[in-house]
Order: structure tokens, then C-alpha cells, then sequence
């Protein structure tokens, strides 16, 4: 069964859930899983791409867009489904993408935006409701 978690962003910077989401990619991908990253739209999947390229100039993270490439190991997408097989799934969008419990684990990041919340408020409800593990983690 997926496991969710729900990575709680106490900094209220417009940014600081896709800063949250690269560091959850970087260890991730360095503990040897393959990743889709949900965006709520392609303007904020491209700027997380942008983030995955300079997050970190000491390691680097394999990644592609899913429309430009879906083979990459990290691939950033906002409204599509996955095309291969990944084990972990961040989403950084306000909805429950349809295909999550593909997905051995989830990622839900959830930041201090009031929109946000309420979201996750629900998310978490739904999760419950269907009998998912979770667990919460304040950042």
C-alpha cells in the first residue's frame, strides 16, 4: 500500500515548497528511487527544473521535464501522468494527482500558503479515509 508523507514548510516564502521538493528529490534519487514530481502547472514545473539544475553545484540530480523526456530518472510534470514506472511521487500541486497509489511512497509538500493548507487539510482527510499510512513531518 502507498505510504504518505506529509512534509509540513514552516517558511512562508513563495519558493520554499519547490526548495523543499529538490531536497526531497536529492535524497531520494541518492538512496536509489526513481521520481515523479507533480507541479501544479508548467510554469511551476519549469521553475523547479530550473531549481534541480543549480539546487546543489556538487551533485547532480538527472532530471527532465516529462514532455520534453520521460526517461530520466527525475521527471518534472504538472498535469500528465507518469509514462514509466517511478517508486516515489512528490507532489507540490494542490491536488491529489489520480494515479498517486502507483506509487510505493508519496510526498506531499505542504507550505504556509492559506490555499495550501486547506488543500492538505483535505488531502489528508482522503488519505485517511481510504486506510493510507501517513506520517507528518514539520520542517
Amino acid at each position: 500500500m502507498t505510504r504518505v508523507d506529509f512534509y509540513v514548510v514552516a517558511d512562508g516564502a513563495p519558493d520554499a515548497g519547490l526548495s523543499v521538493a529538490v531536497r526531497l528529490a536529492q535524497k531520494a534519487f541518492a538512496a536509489g528511487h526513481r521520481l515523479f514530481i507533480h507541479t501544479g502547472s508548467q510554469q511551476e514545473a519549469s521553475a523547479l527544473n530550473e531549481l534541480l539544475w543549480r539546487h546543489t553545484p556538487a551533485s547532480f540530480l538527472p532530471h527532465a521535464l516529462a514532455d520534453e523526456d520521460d526517461q530520466e530518472a527525475i521527471v518534472v510534470g504538472w498535469k500528465q501522468e507518469p509514462a514509466n514506472a517511478s517508486d516515489v511521487l512528490i507532489n507540490t500541486a494542490t491536488d491529489i494527482p489520480p494515479f498517486f497509489s502507483r506509487f510505493e511512497r508519496v510526498a506531499e509538500v505542504v507550505t504556509q500558503d492559506p490555499q495550501r493548507l486547506e488543500a492538505m487539510r483535505a488531502a489528508w482527510r482522503f488519505y485517511r479515509d481510504r486506510g493510507y499510512p501517513l506520517q507528518k513531518h514539520d520542517l
